[in-house]
């Protein structure tokens, strides 16, 4: 499929779901849409995904040049931006699908929905559940596959593409590995998945258990993309959800280097690593007991490459176990942890 995807304003340090589509995704990306960025090029700002020309809308693309627009971007509350609306508006009405991954929803958006039906265009609203979730009945450590969760001391430091990269490097090391996605970026890179963070509380560690039950005979390993974190104000009912739905063997701790306190939320300081380890642990416990075996440490703020690879061996020290940038560095000694 070739698409479009929009990330006014916002690529590539805060567009996360654009990079991780043009890092991972199956899709054929013909442009991105930023208006501050236009003019440019992808591989002028990230130089490690599919490249592709920045403009400023999907006016300033030839009437057929995209089967589908993609948003890009996920804003605290997964909000609908208005002035996206002329971009979503001229893609419809060229023909194009919409793929969304907003608590917003398109499909009940009025204007849009009249235009998807007039188009023959299909409204993709990733993080619409499915109607038949249930709770959780605490059988996921129950399957054959070893189940490994990336965590994180925050939003946004890497637990998606930490996910992604393990897999892969597991894949090419000749494991039977597979991808569990749990956000909006991961059920687009991988077609299918539930999103937890819109799901029912009662239903959280359910809808991850599906998925478990779903995939756990068929795989030796199954890497369970994370979210949010554990002391995280606003989102730490979704971390836990996933945590117990999951019942993970193994945990990998992403961090990004530098941080010091929660993003939005700037009050709140990080608690040390070594408290995180204990909470994520301590956590895990009862339902089923989890080892932070690796750590996963994002330097993407450290432009020096020697620096990188010192706050890396920092990390792992700290932590104890072995620890990589799975983006700048190889991931041989983190893999042989979790795999081992």
């Amino acid at each position: 499929m070739r698409i479009a995807i929009l990330a006014h304003e916002k690529f590539p340090d805060r567009a996360k779901t654009a990079l991780g589509v043009l890092r991972y995704g199956d899709y054929d990306v013909a442009a991105v849409l930023d208006r501050a960025a236009a003019g440019d090029r992808v591989g002028d700002h990230v130089g490690d995904v599919q490249d592709a020309p920045i403009v400023e809308g999907m006016a300033d693309l030839e009437p057929d040049a995209v089967d589908a627009l993609l948003i890009g971007i996920a804003p605290i509350g997964g909000g609908f931006d208005e002035s996206w609306r002329d971009d979503v508006r001229t893609a419809l009405e060229r023909g194009c699908d919409v793929i969304a991954g907003l608590h917003y929803f398109l499909e009940e958006d009025e204007e849009f929905a009249e235009l998807a039906a007039e188009n023959g265009c299909e409204l993709w609203d990733v993080r619409n559940p499915p109607a038949d979730l249930t709770v959780s009945q605490g059988l996921a450590k129950e399957v054959d596959a070893e189940v490994v969760l990336t965590v994180g001391t925050d939003c946004s430091v890497g637990k998606m593409t930490t996910t992604m990269e393990l897999v892969r490097d597991a894949r090419e090391a000749g494991y039977d590995a597979a991808a569990i996605p749990t956000g909006q970026t991961g059920i687009m890179i991988e077609g299918w998945g539930n999103p937890i963070d819109r799901v029912v509380s009662d239903f959280t560690a359910g809808a991850v258990e599906e998925m478990i039950l779903e995939k756990g005979d068929e795989h030796d390993y199954l890497f369970v993309e994370g979210q949010g974190s554990i002391v995280h104000p606003a989102y730490s009912a979704v971390t836990c959800g996933i945590l117990h739905g999951s019942m993970p063997d193994r945990l990998v701790l992403c961090h990004e280097a530098g941080k010091e306190v929660i993003h939005g939320y700037e009050s709140f300081s990080l608690p040390s690593l070594e408290r995180y380890v204990d909470l994520y642990e301590g956590l895990a416990e009862p339902v089923n007991e989890a080892r932070v075996v690796a750590g996963a440490l994002n330097t993407r703020t450290v432009d020096d490459e020697e620096a990188a690879r010192e706050a890396v061996e920092a990390y792992e020290s700290e932590l104890g176990v072995p620890a990589t940038d799975v983006i700048r560095f190889d991931t041989d000694g983190v893999l042989e942890a979790i795999l081992e």
